[in-house]
C-alpha cells in the first residue's frame, strides 16, 4: 500500500516538473529573448528576459497556433479552448491566453514573470498548449485594454515565439 501511495505522489509531482520554452523573434527574424514555461499546481509560470523592444506597454498573449511567420498572423487568434470572451476585465472572460501587459522601459529590455492559470503543459489537462497545432507567444505593438473582444485593441504583432519542449 505504501509503494502505491509513493508512486501516485511521484506521478503527481512529475506533472509540476513539465517545462517548455519559446525563443522570441522580431519580424526581421532577430532573437529578442526567451520565455521559459513551468507547470505549477496553479497553472503555467512564464518567465523570461526580452530586449530590443519599443518602450511602453505592450499586450502579451498566448496564441492558438504554433507558427511565427511575419507579420505573425500565422499564430492566429488567442488561445481560447474554453470559448470565453477576451479580457481580464470581462465577466465572460478571459481567454486562457490573455495575459497582463508587459511594460518596457526606455532601455528596451524587460523581464517577464506571470502566472497563467488557464494554461497547462500536462497532456490531457484543460488548457494544454501542445494540442495538434501547438501554440505561440506574441508581443503586440499596442496595449491590451483588457476588454475589447477578440483582441483587446492590441494592434499589430511585434514579436513571436513558438512554444516548444
Amino acid at each position: 500500500m505504501v509503494g502505491a501511495a509513493a508512486m501516485l505522489a511521484t506521478a503527481a509531482l512529475a506533472q509540476f516538473s513539465e517545462t517548455a520554452r519559446a525563443a522570441i523573434h522580431d519580424a526581421e527574424g532577430k532573437p529578442i529573448g526567451t520565455v521559459a514555461l513551468l507547470q505549477t499546481p496553479h497553472g503555467v509560470l512564464l518567465t523570461g528576459n526580452l530586449e530590443r523592444l519599443p518602450p511602453g506597454p505592450h499586450a502579451f498573449h498566448v496564441h492558438s497556433v504554433g507558427k511565427c511567420e511575419p507579420p505573425f498572423t500565422s499564430a492566429e487568434g488567442h488561445f481560447n479552448p474554453g470559448g470565453k470572451k477576451h479580457g481580464l476585465l470581462v465577466a465572460d472572460g478571459p481567454h486562457a491566453g490573455d495575459l497582463p501587459n508587459i511594460h518596457v522601459p526606455a532601455s528596451g529590455a524587460t523581464t517577464i514573470e506571470v502566472l497563467a492559470p488557464g494554461l497547462s503543459l500536462v497532456a490531457g489537462a484543460p488548457g494544454y498548449l501542445f494540442d495538434t497545432d501547438g501554440s505561440a507567444l506574441v508581443i503586440h505593438a499596442g496595449v491590451d485594454d483588457y476588454k475589447s473582444d477578440p483582441t483587446g485593441n492590441a494592434g499589430g504583432r511585434l514579436a513571436c515565439g513558438i512554444v516548444s519542449r
